[in-house]
């Protein structure tokens, strides 16, 4: 089935521009797309984030190539798969020899701006002007690195980071050339450290636990049984859920490792006195009830009070990118900048929200390589459009170089999402995308993968210290309970994603030969055993 049948609202003819469009990339770090309230109401309702729907089109089949940070950007600024430009996972570097699409923005007359969080390297090519993160950056009072010196900015980081991003549209943007801007948000990435507004009030909220917070995992392989994800026995009570490590450690609570402790030092370390009392005088009475609670709690229980602790804060997180975001919309809005403007929300990946009792990502499973993905461009789509085919962040590259009338590379490897964007879906011949997961052993364990996806089905190789495939109907099995691989009713669908998955790997250059390139050199820096 190509994706002409899959789009579900046309969208405005193909009127040629006479400006090149302004662009405005906005991304966030493990924003899961069940937290947007287009996609789904049930957690939280992020209505600034929602008008870029509403404005726009949004798509329910965006995916990533690879499911962990550094890697995404590198796929999102080159347009290419991990093993191409070398950056499969958060240990190996960047090869700076890459060609970005914003390089060629730039060559082409585009002013260029990064303010947020870009997790690798300390100077992005091709920006006129950057403020970032170092690394994974700081919730409160974060440090930047900027191509005139670092600085420490004191208050919120979503706040200044769109603080920043409004002071170059003031003072320093020229209107006499188009823009691409990167807004990027460190929210809302683990340990989730909210605004105070927003934790007064999201520590006072429930929220719904998903159908699998209690799997088991019986109906998958040895990969999603042995990855340590599991917000029961893998979230930390200190960094992640806020409990104090003097209070921790008197209720005797085993720590996966020091690192819980020594990261809540780290980060409330960083608090002003001013910010430690507005915290202490929330999180304080939390620890306490706590305290009084934990002696008697099941590990049901615990399981249940660990999922509260880390959705308000991760959703609280959440509501201050959602404003924030509403605050650059407002200000496109008031300017006269909204028309000739492409607005895109994304995240570097999905996540998991207690689906399979999990958090985190890395898996090809739905919750962490399906991400958000709501794109406006009003002289071209029409509001309120909704799009189902396979995409990728592997395609934002050749997406934003076409609609500059930029030629692109030839060795980038993603498709261009124009023909969706103008109404023009016979042209998209994408029927499935590639994906393929490499930092094992690592954080998380979460074991090396690779595989293709379609509307349908899902089709995935586990590898290395394992041999196993996984088959599952992404149709009448959405929660992904259930590998059919081996069921005989799949028999000719197994056979004909083989085929395909073989397909793929030739077209992107991937191989077995690679595979084990990657593996050596895991072995070569002593991060597994030669004998494996």
């Amino acid at each position: 089935m190509l994706a002409s049948s899959s789009v579900m609202l046309s969208c405005k003819d193909n009127s040629k521009q006479e400006k090149r469009p302004n662009i405005v990339f906005i991304m966030s770090d493990d924003h899961a797309y069940q937290a947007i309230s287009a996609y789904d109401n049930t957690l939280i309702n992020t209505p600034n984030i929602d008008r870029i729907a509403k404005e726009g089109m949004l798509f329910t089949n965006a995916s990533v190539t690879n499911s962990i940070c550094a890697p995404s950007r590198a796929t999102i600024l080159t347009g290419k798969h991990t093993h191409m430009h070398g950056k499969v996972d958060n240990v190996f570097p960047f090869d700076t020899t890459n060609v970005t699409f914003p390089q060629l923005l730039h060559d082409a007359g585009y002013q260029t701006a990064m303010f947020g969080k870009l997790h690798f390297g300390n100077n992005p090519k091709g920006f006129d002007e950057f403020k970032i993160l170092p690394d994974q950056g700081d919730y409160y009072n974060p440090e930047f690195i900027t191509n005139k010196g670092d600085t420490t900015i004191m208050g919120y980081v979503t706040d200044i980071i769109t603080d920043l991003t409004l002071d170059w549209f003031d003072n320093r943007r020229d209107e006499d050339k188009p823009f691409m801007l990167f807004y990027l948000h460190k929210a809302p990435h683990r340990e989730w450290l909210p605004a105070p507004r927003h934790y007064k009030e999201f520590t006072k909220k429930t929220f719904p636990e998903p159908a699998t917070l209690f799997d088991d995992y019986k109906g998958r392989g040895t990969a999603a049984k042995e990855a340590e994800m599991n917000i029961r026995e893998h979230m930390t009570v200190s960094a992640d859920n806020k409990i104090y490590p003097e209070i921790a450690k008197e209720l005797g609570i085993e720590e996966p490792s020091e690192w819980g402790y020594n990261v809540f030092k780290s980060k409330y370390g960083r608090f002003t006195e001013a910010q430690k009392a507005e915290w202490d005088a929330i999180y304080g009475p939390i620890n306490e009830e706590f305290k009084k609670q934990y002696p008697s709690m099941s590990e049901e229980d615990f399981m249940r009070w660990k999922y509260q602790r880390y959705m308000q804060d991760y959703l609280g997180t959440i509501a201050a990118v959602d404003e924030n975001v509403g605050r650059l919309m407002d200000y496109l809005d008031e300017n006269g900048l909204s028309e000739n403007t492409i607005v895109v929300y994304t995240s570097d990946q999905g996540f998991y929200l207690g689906e399979h009792g999990w958090f985190d990502k890395r898996f090809i499973y739905d919750e962490s390589f399906k991400t958000p993905l709501l794109i406006k461009w009003p002289e071209k789509i029409e509001a309120g459009s909704k799009n189902n085919v396979m995409v990728q962040n592997l395609d934002f590259a050749q997406t934003f170089l076409e609609a500059a009338d930029v030629k692109a590379p030839a060795d980038m490897q993603g498709e261009s999402l124009m023909p969706l964007l103008e109404g023009q879906p016979e042209k998209w011949t994408r029927e499935g995308v590639y994906y393929h997961y490499y930092e094992y052993p690592g954080f998380h364990m979460v074991k090396r993968h690779y595989g293709i996806v379609t509307e349908d089905y899902k089709l995935a190789h586990f590898y290395y210290d394992i041999d196993e495939w996984e088959l599952y109907d992404r149709k009448k099995d959405p929660m992904e309970m259930n590998n059919v691989y081996d069921d005989p009713a799949y028999e000719k669908v197994v056979k004909e994603l083989k085929e395909k998955l073989k397909k793929l790997r030739l077209k992107y250059k991937d191989s077995e030969e690679l595979d084990q390139h990657f593996i050596q050199k895991y072995k070569d820096r002593g991060i597994i055993k030669s004998d494996l």
